[in-house]
């Protein structure tokens, strides 16, 4: 679920329609809150996006993967808001960004920077949006 502060009908809360390259599609028409302050009990997420890994990190307790120091990740999330880091792999056609990745427990986040990308504004034909 995502807050946005302008749309369809206006101010509300907007499902995911989809993903794609492992980033959330939101439906264009959203539920309109019944008061503004309710989206101050909303957690805010870490943006979806690309990141570099701070130090090195487990994914959970069971240590299942380990995050080296300085790796490209992609941050997104599934259904229920749970990150998910994907790690892109270079490849003959260049950077692959896999579709399946690995959940990560909230808390490790923290030690992700955040990687300045351009962005190409496209037109999307079916009118969902990317954030």
């Amino acid at each position: 679920m995502y807050f946005h502060n302008h749309g369809e009908p206006g101010p509300g809360l907007y499902l995911p329609s989809g993903w794609s390259v492992n980033r959330a599609r939101w439906h264009s028409h959203g539920t309109t809150l019944p008061d503004p302050q309710w989206a101050e009990h909303l957690e805010p997420l870490l943006a979806e996006g690309l990141y570099r890994v701070r130090s090195a990190f487990t994914c959970c307790e069971k240590n299942c993967r380990t995050f080296e120091e300085e790796l490209l990740v992609q941050l997104g999330y599934n259904g229920t808001a749970e990150p998910i880091l994907f790690v892109p792999e270079w490849t003959a056609a260049g950077l692959d960004f896999p579709t399946s990745g690995t959940l990560v427990d909230p808390k490790m986040l923290d030690q992700l920077v955040p990687l300045k990308v351009d962005k190409r504004e496209e037109p999307s034909a079916d009118r969902a949006f990317l954030h």
